[in-house]
């Protein structure tokens, strides 16, 4: 978690250095729905690396937004999910989701 000096002046910009990336976007948006295992966001998520998506999902956990569950089976079987902060970016995201979808009906027929 950052602390209160290392984030910057402006809360848009904090913001953004939390859940900035595209795929932070998107392992949100996934996770906005149910928790999800590492290899079934690897799988949904087209074109992340392995890497990306672990240094993703630890650098969410540590700043309060993602949790992760250990179940101690064999093989041993990892869950992520949202903490209560995580899931107060629901209305962000359906906002973005909202501006994506008129982005799309005003200029892709074009």
């Amino acid at each position: 978690m950052l602390s209160k000096n290392e984030m910057p002046d402006c809360p848009v910009a904090t913001t953004i250095q939390l859940i900035g990336s595209k795929w932070k976007l998107l392992i949100l948006r996934n996770l906005l729905a149910r928790p999800y295992r590492f290899n079934e966001l690897k799988r949904d998520l087209t074109g992340i690396s392995h890497k990306v998506l672990t240094e993703s999902l630890r650098s969410m956990e540590a700043d309060g937004i993602v949790v992760r569950k250990i179940y101690e089976t064999r093989p041993r079987s990892v869950e992520y999910s949202l903490t209560e902060l995580g899931r107060s970016l629901k209305p962000i995201l359906l906002e973005i989701e909202k501006w994506g979808v008129n982005y799309k009906a005003m200029y892709t027929d074009k």
